[in-house]
């Protein structure tokens, strides 16, 4: 059973394991989503001006928008507004942020009728997260900076929490990706030639879940769950945010999601920064993920 909460007031420890348990929590917009919103749409805004970044791929060729978006997301992900503001989120939430650990807060866009869905605006297939070497005990935030609708949001299919799925996940290592895929992806225009792990086996899309939330409202989920991007059929690109999530306590016991299906090695801990002064999670803790996700 799968259960959506709403502005349930419950201690991260006890949040954690009902999200590893395949649990989905959702949050009003608050004061630090708002601001991470806000300094999103500022952004996107001045990067696209003077037309509107929801309606701006039909002004321009695909060549020219993706080179837009090839310099707003490394401004937005490296801008200290964006990380000051996640450490309000996860304070705001109860994380102790001595042990919570945090990526960067990346920028995502969605856009509409498949105008651009290679490389800088990659459309997601359905996956898991860990099947990208992300641990077990990751947690993903996804907060949307604009109104969306079910049209262009983000779906779950959760009757494959407990059913593994045959996929490419075994070929896949962070630390390669690193080095030759992911600083290419604004070359990745046409086509997306970049190898990633896919399903092997064809996916039943129905049943699904797509959690509809105004600007800054926050979706918490278990990175072992299989979601994917909705095929943009609005009328408007989709902007949102997302960051990811660890705790150091669960980190050190290996305590997560279950691993039914996920075969990769390396992994995404080395991009974790501490909540109180953005420190690496210690290497020799690292190390012994990389070779088994």
């Amino acid at each position: 059973m799968h259960t959506i909460y709403f502005d349930r007031k419950i201690t991260d420890d006890s949040r954690r394991e009902q999200l590893y348990d395949g649990q989905l929590f959702v949050y009003s917009p608050s004061v630090y989503t708002q601001a991470l919103c806000k300094l999103g749409r500022e952004m996107a805004e001045a990067a696209f001006a003077p037309l509107d970044p929801r309606d701006a791929q039909y002004e321009m060729s695909v060549e020219a928008y993706a080179a837009i978006l090839a310099e707003l997301k490394p401004k937005f992900i490296h801008h200290p507004q964006a990380k000051e503001n996640i450490q309000g989120i996860l304070r705001e939430l109860g994380c102790d942020l001595d042990k919570t650990y945090f990526d960067v807060p990346r920028m995502r866009t969605s856009t509409a009728g498949g105008y651009l869905t290679t490389g800088i605006a990659y459309a997601f297939h359905p996956h898991r997260d860990t099947w990208y070497s992300a641990p077990m005990c990751q947690l993903n935030w996804w907060l949307p900076i604009y109104d969306i609708e079910a049209e262009n949001a983000m779906a779950f299919h959760p009757q494959y929490w407990g059913r593994s799925i045959r996929n490419g996940s075994e070929s896949y290592n962070y630390q390669e990706w690193v080095k030759t895929s992911r600083f290419i992806a604004a070359q990745q225009v046409k086509h997306d030639t970049r190898k990633q792990p896919h399903a092997e086996e064809p996916i039943e899309l129905d049943p699904q879940v797509r959690v509809i939330t105004p600007p800054g409202g926050l979706l918490i989920f278990s990175a072992a769950h299989l979601h994917s991007s909705v095929p943009n059929t609005s009328s408007q690109t989709r902007f949102s945010i997302d960051f990811r999530t660890v705790h150091l306590d669960d980190v050190l016991a290996n305590r997560g999601a279950p691993n039914l299906d996920s075969h990769c090695t390396g992994t995404t801990l080395g991009d974790y920064r501490r909540g109180t002064d953005f420190a690496t999670i210690p290497e020799e803790f690292i190390e012994r993920y990389k070779e088994v996700a």
